[in-house]
């Protein structure tokens, strides 16, 4: 009798046992890690084999080099002190249905080829939906990044503007609208799609870093004038930069006027409207754009990846996309969704499943509480940093991500945040605002608590000191 070429049940269990109580002490120990390894690039490789193995080898092998070659190798998201770019965390009921994701190793291309998959994204997406304050109306569907829904609204906006593009090719004389403080993704965008750099107007900002409604105005007349079609206009609900709310109602005003397609980029700032008191600050407008984006994968505590699109013209959207080969068509295409159908990918992963788990256990309430206390902490954080002498907060602060810098010069923030970050007790990125070198501090994470706040203003103060010793340049 052959052995089995997989794992055995036993084994399974056994080595299921011991992940789940690795990850178990992770998650309660994650603030125990340095938040950046102290390495530099290839030193992990040079300590892994150059080839494949070509005999098996045990799970305790495999697990042991994980435990002792990987995780002092990572930089830790699911650190409380992880404060970087847009933080982020991974929790225990996301983990779970990950792990019964890959288990069940479905693919959700068709209704048929995964049914509970599509239907449960269906209502998962309907009940979040409800919690943001959307139109009952608009049609939801997940991809694994806001880049890449972004790029699909771009896409609807262009079939709209010029039905027969798919067929013809070239998108010459479309020309699309963002902030000069839009992700870089809505540019990427522009470029796969074939409208190109040269046709994405990047608006100006005014001096809270928001898209000024004027210039954006202004640049629609100028290039309809010349027979160029402004076909898309992206607006930000809370920039990578610095968080900022575009005023989106008054983008919409133009989007209208012209008959373009408006997209919200709202990956990380969307999630607030989970707490009733920001939803309109939030969504002021929104009701009026054609798309929008939120990425629960950021501030909801859905692990890594999963980016929520919706759509009041899933049917534009499916216009730009559907092509169904022979072998892909089923009895019930005429009467469920396929979602092959609203996308570039064929093969989906159960993405809803981790979403739909983490919303049951927490619930909307806990949920909205924990936001709220991130926005709370970001405000009383901001107020301890605008009264030291030494620094200056230098933009708006509407969600839960702080810019500010030391009263010195670049180098000496540069060198500041290299030495905070150097620590490994906290993890701070960085921007450029009005040409100043400036420091983000963004809080996210579920395991972050006001005295890890402290403790990283603490480690600040701290380091800017020694800084300014070792950088005396004048300010």
């Amino acid at each position: 009798m052959t052995s089995k070429p997989d794992l055995t049940p036993e084994e399974f269990r056994r080595y299921g046992y011991q992940v789940i109580d690795w990850i178990a002490g992770y998650l309660d120990n994650a603030g125990s890690y340095p938040v950046l390894p102290a390495m530099q690039p290839g030193d992990l490789a040079a300590q892994l084999p150059a080839a494949a193995p070509e005999e098996s080898e045990t799970m305790d092998s495999i697990l042991n080099d994980f435990d002792k070659l990987i995780v002092p190798a990572l930089t830790h998201w699911n650190h409380p002190r992880f404060h970087a770019y847009f933080a982020n965390s991974s929790t225990g009921p996301g983990i779970l249905a990950e792990a019964l994701c890959a288990a069940v190793n479905v693919n959700g291309m068709l209704w048929k080829s995964a049914p509970a998959a599509t239907e449960l994204e269906q209502v998962t997406l309907g009940w979040l939906r409800q919690w943001l304050g959307l139109p009952r109306d608009w049609f939801g569907i997940i991809y694994d990044t806001a880049s890449i829904s972004s790029m699909h609204a771009i896409a609807a906006a262009r079939e709209m503007a010029d039905p027969e593009i798919r067929r013809r090719g070239s998108a010459a004389g479309l020309v699309l609208y963002t902030s000069q403080h839009a992700h870089s993704s809505i540019e990427k965008a522009a470029i796969t799609l074939g409208i190109g750099q040269d046709n994405v107007r990047k608006i100006p900002v005014d001096d809270q870093f928001r898209l000024q409604v004027a210039d954006l105005k202004s640049a629609v007349e100028a290039d309809a004038a010349v027979g160029k079609k402004p076909f898309c206009v992206v607006p930000t609900v809370g920039t990578t930069s610095t968080s900022s709310i575009d005023p989106v109602a008054a983008v919409a005003e133009i989007a209208e006027a012209h008959g373009m397609w408006m997209h919200v980029d709202a990956a990380y700032g969307g999630s607030a409207a989970v707490v009733p008191e920001y939803q309109q600050i939030v969504f002021d407008g929104v009701h009026r754009a054609h798309s929008l984006v939120v990425n629960p994968h950021k501030w909801l505590f859905t692990p890594m990846d999963i980016s929520v699109f919706y759509t009041r013209e899933p049917e534009i959207l499916r216009r730009a996309f559907s092509l169904s080969a022979e072998y892909l068509k089923t009895a019930e295409d005429t009467s469920a969704v396929n979602y092959m159908d609203y996308g570039i990918q064929l093969g989906r992963r159960f993405r809803a499943l981790k979403l739909w788990f983490v919303m049951r256990y927490f619930g909307h309430l806990k949920i909205a509480q924990m936001l709220r206390n991130h926005i709370e902490w970001a405000q009383r954080l901001t107020t301890l940093i605008r009264a030291h002498p030494d620094f200056e907060v230098v933009a708006p602060t509407p969600f839960s991500l702080i810019c500010f810098r030391h009263r010195g010069t670049d180098e000496q923030n540069r060198a500041l945040l290299e030495r905070i970050n150097a620590t490994g007790k906290s993890f701070l990125s960085h921007t450029v605002l009005n040409g100043r070198y400036v420091l983000r501090l963004a809080i996210g994470n579920i395991a972050t608590t006001w005295h890890d706040l402290e403790q990283t203003w603490k480690t600040i103060q701290n380091e800017s000191h020694d800084t300014i010793h070792f950088h005396p340049e004048n300010t």
